[in-house]
């Protein structure tokens, strides 16, 4: 067996070996190399010429020395030559290959640059035509449609959006949401007496690791995943909303991407999956919430509730309405079907913009963050603020409520986690968290035994004794959305740093 140098690629005379990169040189010429460069010329890592290792070889034949030709000046200058050859070609292969790889990259960027322009300038020619043919909303017609009951409504000293309330509230969505409560209260009161056998024990929770991390959803050139939600009937279903406007489908055992929804103009804040149907729902600051279908890849429905951005969207158990919260200080009850919006709130006393809504389990009443630190409770049959929680010291970013219906979760910026008693409408518990830490997402198990927080960490909490069973700090940049598999056989959690990763066993 020969021994090759890794520069000259000629048999070396006197061979030696790098630790840095472990290849063998001819001991002349890596010591020229270290000389000007001071570095392994393979991967550039610093090296000397007392780290060299000599090897000893057996040759049958030695070549004679320079010294002993009869010319040897004549021999030892075209040696010289030789090996400023060999070092200047090596310096240039590598320059070479790096000017390839530039170059590669930068046809890509062109390439992707000119489908951006062709798919912007599209997006642009159908929104115009769009535009062109916009008819008004049902919702905002509704006032209109019954000019018999505008007196008295405007009599009660009420908005304008106020008739569409009326208008839009009918007997029959009471009663619809009435007979939705009932039934599900009735379910969770038989699930609270039993945990699950399938839930994952705190022991085997406390064991989980990171299994699995996906950082190419959305694009790289705005980074950041900012929501994220599962199927509540097929948790392997996976909705993330980015900074890149984009709104992902994903799914977990296949590992590949099932749709992507472009059409907001701005960042995604909020998404939602439903539970039976192939449809997501999506939140932007550009003051819309669209409906989307998955299998068809794309938007069927634009719910134009507010007049600024909607921070915060939650699904009624009963699949056909929304709720959603915004920055023009109203939350809205609307239709996913039609698009309608049934009912638009304000708080008049407080003039506040809110942060964030969900729906109690039940769907009677729901719960919203303002600006101000207040954590409001309403009653969605008579529109009505019927509780707040005050207490926090920053405006409120999180709030979740348990699946028992008892307790309700919220989280702020001034880096505390609070937990309510509905029942006694107090504060009945506080985790101070580490200073300056982000609370941006909150959410029960589906068994309301586990509590997930996401901010500057991931951090898993068992309910009723409320001590932390697990600690994630995986993600490089915020934690923007955390959830829970069913039965918590698995954690999914998104962030800044644009990817989405899963823990489990």
């Amino acid at each position: 067996m020969s021994l090759v140098c890794a520069i000259s690629n000629e048999v070396p005379e006197h061979p030696c070996v790098s630790p840095v990169s472990n290849q063998v040189f001819e001991r002349r010429l890596i010591e020229k190399y270290i000389a000007e460069n001071g570095a392994d010329p393979i991967n550039g890592q610093p090296l000397s010429e007392e780290q060299l290792i000599d090897i000893k070889v057996y040759h049958p034949i030695r070549p004679k020395a320079p010294s002993a030709t009869s010319i040897p000046a004549i021999l030892k200058s075209l040696q010289d030559e030789w090996d400023a050859v060999m070092l200047n070609s090596f310096t240039l292969r590598q320059q070479l290959q790096t000017t390839r790889q530039e170059l590669s990259h930068a046809l890509y960027q062109h390439d992707a640059a000119c489908r951006v322009i062709a798919r912007l300038t599209k997006e642009v020619t159908a929104a115009r035509e769009a535009l062109a043919t916009l008819k008004p909303q049902a919702g905002l017609i509704a006032p209109q449609a019954a000019p018999a009951s505008q007196p008295a409504a405007v009599g009660a000293g009420s908005e304008p959006m106020e008739i569409s309330e009326l208008v839009g509230m009918t007997p029959e969505i009471i009663q619809k949401l009435q007979d939705k409560a009932t039934v599900l209260t009735t379910e969770r009161k038989k699930r609270g007496k039993t945990v699950p056998e399938e839930l994952v024990r705190a022991e085997d929770l406390s064991k989980y690791r990171q299994v699995a991390t996906h950082a190419g959803l959305h694009s790289a050139s705005i980074p950041g995943i900012l929501c994220l939600d599962l199927c509540p009937t097929d948790t392997n279903k996976v909705i993330t909303g980015g900074a890149d406007k984009n709104v992902v489908v994903f799914d977990r055992r296949e590992e590949q991407i099932v749709a992507t929804l472009k059409g907001h103009t701005k960042k995604v804040s909020s998404v939602i999956c439903h539970p039976t149907q192939s449809v997501v729902f999506s939140a932007s600051p550009d003051s819309t919430i669209r409906v989307w279908s998955v299998t068809g890849a794309n938007c069927v429905q634009v719910i134009r509730a507010h007049e600024a951005g909607v921070t915060g969207l939650s699904l009624h158990a009963t699949g056909d309405y929304l709720l959603s919260s915004s920055e023009d200080q109203y939350w809205a009850f609307s239709d996913i079907h039609t698009g309608r919006v049934l009912t638009k709130v304000t708080d008049e006393t407080a003039a506040c913009a809110l942060t964030c809504a969900q729906f109690h389990p039940d769907g009677l009443i729901f719960g919203t963050g303002t600006a101000d630190s207040q954590i409001k409770i309403w009653d969605l049959k008579e529109r009505t603020n019927v509780a707040n929680f005050p207490g926090h010291s920053g405006p409120v970013t999180a709030i979740a409520f348990s699946e028992n219906g008892y307790y309700l979760a919220t989280g702020a910026q001034d880096s505390s986690l609070k937990l309510w008693d509905l029942r006694k409408l107090k504060n009945f518990k506080t985790i101070t968290l580490d200073n300056n830490y982000e609370v941006k997402s909150l959410v029960f198990d589906q068994s309301g035994t586990y509590l997930a927080v996401g901010g500057s960490d991931i951090r898993v909490y068992i309910c009723k004794q409320w001590s932390e069973v697990l600690n994630f700090s995986d993600h490089s940049g915020v934690v923007t959305g955390v959830a829970f598999g069913e039965h918590a056989q698995f954690l999914a959690s998104t962030g800044m740093d644009r990817s989405l990763k899963f823990y489990s066993l």
